[in-house]
């Protein structure tokens, strides 16, 4: 018995041996100039770079995303990939040529240019476009856009100065929210110890509204019913200065339902105990956003968060926080765990804050959920910082630059995985191959994670991270690239793994052959009626004789301490 023991000891241990084994627009890599990759000692500790996983996943993964011969790459599903400026769009470029191509065909997205030029040689018709596509597609990437200052408009010679282009895509998709959450390397401190999540309504407030420069004078604001019915003022006010600038907007309130939702169910599953955010105690009019919230929690959610025991550091409620008190709560609350909601501009300011808190903007995300008008669910996803202008210049002017992408690529990550969901929910080509195609996107996506977090913990990150001594914008994303590739190549297998239905026969099984006639004379010992099976009593009495039976642990009396 001791011997058959060490005999599967030791071939366990070899089988987990034989499984961590196993398991365009950018420059030229040349432009790149020399490799500054040396095999740092951290290298050698990259032989089982992959987590463990649920065994139906292992048996899943001869799908590889990587084909063996190198020749054939997925067809990518249907997505929108708007581009923009800068270095973001740089690094982008990049990380198209040599993250993504390599393995996914990407003739199947649809590519628009929301650069200021493109924007002035199309007198923004291109905008129009990418709204289209996106409300038709469903599954958006967008690289950060410049807004032109006065000043940008005269350095880049355009015939006006565009709006921001977000406001035109959330209402084109009927945008519900921006989830913006932080994001996390396992090992790695940054500022919050867990996940927070926000969502901030997507439509409404000050970046909708309408506004003049005005002098002494009457301001009215009359509603007029859709209905017919009479029509009233909303507002009248005396102007008494000569310099007024008068602003009206409003607050859509009928996907605030779709909101609570939303953020309810992302929280309980990541966990995190919800908070509503408003300034309802000066703005009378945000009192309607917190009583649905409210309504749709206590009928729905609460009974969920309470089992789950959510609750417990709120006093068993959803509460709800002034504004005021919610900025100095995200200074405080840097365990973590925690998930808000608020208004648009409420909710701008603060995961500004939480950004801040988290290191940088580039360790959060930002993900717009709006809804098409047949109810399905339209998703855009982008990095939550700008164009990073200040290492444009550097980049322009020849110097060394290190861009974290980690913020880019998570967006580019929701984006492809939406896009395969989407494809697998219309079962389009077929409904077999839109589940291979989605498998191997999802395994790309949380390899292509796994790798860069990796990098990161191996102490080759970019500088923000690493400090002087860490890499350039072109030299991580080519380390990334080679772990990348490494890790999707150890989860390569010929043909599917067999369906294993029962146990395999062992008789020849951990080097020992099996004496089956002796195997036969001993079962018959103790069959004594020779009915080819053993009563519990026989079946004990064998078990005991041969010493393999279990035994409970003794009982040892401790001895005297004299």
């Amino acid at each position: 018995m001791a011997l058959r023991l060490a005999t599967m000891r030791a071939a366990s241990a070899a089988c987990r041996r034989v499984s961590s084994s196993s398991s365009s627009l950018a420059p030229s890599a040349s432009s790149f100039g020399a490799s500054r990759f040396p095999i740092a000692a951290s290298q050698s500790q990259d032989a089982s770079p992959l987590p463990s996983r649920a065994a139906a996943d292992v048996l899943a993964r001869f799908k590889s995303t990587v084909s063996k011969d190198d020749t054939e790459r997925t067809l990518a599903p249907p997505m929108v990939y708007i581009s923009g400026e800068e270095m973001t769009h740089y690094a982008c470029n990049i990380i198209l040529k040599e993250w993504i191509e390599p393995y996914f065909d990407t003739s199947g997205w649809e590519t628009y240019d929301l650069s200021c030029k493109s924007r002035d040689e199309t007198d923004d018709a291109v905008l129009g476009q990418a709204v289209e596509a996106g409300a038709r597609v469903g599954a958006i990437f967008k690289e950060p856009t410049i807004t032109p200052s006065t000043v940008q408009v005269k350095e880049m010679g355009l015939s006006k100065a565009f709006g921001s282009p977000n406001g035109a895509m959330r209402r084109g998709w009927n945008g519900i929210t921006i989830s913006r959450d932080t994001i996390h390397i396992d090992g790695i401190q940054l500022g919050y110890d867990s996940q927070v999540l926000f969502e901030r309504h997507a439509v409404g407030g000050e970046y909708g509204a309408g506004w003049e420069d005005v002098g002494k004078g009457t301001l009215l604001t009359t509603y007029i019913p859709q209905d017919g019915s009479a029509p009233f003022v909303v507002d009248k006010r005396d102007l008494t200065d000569d310099h007024n600038v008068c602003v009206v907007y409003h607050n859509p309130y009928d996907n605030v339902k779709d909101l609570a939702h939303h953020f309810f169910k992302r929280c309980l599953e990541a966990k995190v105990t919800p908070y509503v955010v408003t300034k309802k105690t000066v703005f009378k009019w945000q009192e309607g956003f917190w009583a649905t919230m409210k309504e749709i929690f206590d009928r729905e959610y609460k009974s969920d968060f309470e089992a789950a025991g959510l609750l417990e550091k709120c006093g068993g409620e959803l509460n709800h926080l002034i504004s005021d008190a919610a900025t100095m709560q995200l200074i405080r609350w840097t365990e973590g765990g925690f998930g808000m909601a608020a208004h648009n501009y409420d909710g701008d300011m603060l995961t500004d804050q939480i950004a801040q808190v988290h290191r940088s903007p580039g360790f959060i995300t930002s993900n717009l959920t709006g809804k098409a008008d047949d109810g399905r669910i339209i998703k855009e996803f982008e990095a939550s910082h700008g164009t990073v202008s200040d290492l444009w210049a550097a980049h322009l002017a020849g110097k060394e630059t290190s861009l974290n992408p980690l913020g880019l690529v998570e967006a580019i990550i929701g984006a492809m995985k939406h896009a395969a969901e989407l494809q697998l929910e219309a079962q389009h080509p077929t409904a077999e191959e839109a589940k291979e195609v989605y498998d191997k996107v999802h395994n790309y996506c949380d390899t292509l994670r796994h790798a860069m977090h990796n990098t990161f913990r191996y102490g080759q990150g970019t500088r923000d991270m690493s400090g002087p001594s860490g890499y350039t914008t072109e030299d991580f994303v080519k380390k990334v690239a080679w772990r990348l590739d490494r890790y999707l190549r150890m989860q390569e297998e010929d043909i599917p793994p067999p369906q294993i239905t029962e146990e395999p026969d062992r008789g020849s099984g951990y080097g020992v052959e099996v004496d089956h006639s002796a195997m036969q004379d001993l079962f018959g010992k103790y069959d004594r009626d020779g009915s080819g099976t053993l009563n519990y009593k026989d079946f004990s009495r064998m078990l005991t004789k041969m010493g393999v039976a279990p035994t409970k642990p003794k009982k040892w009396e401790k001895e005297p301490d004299v």
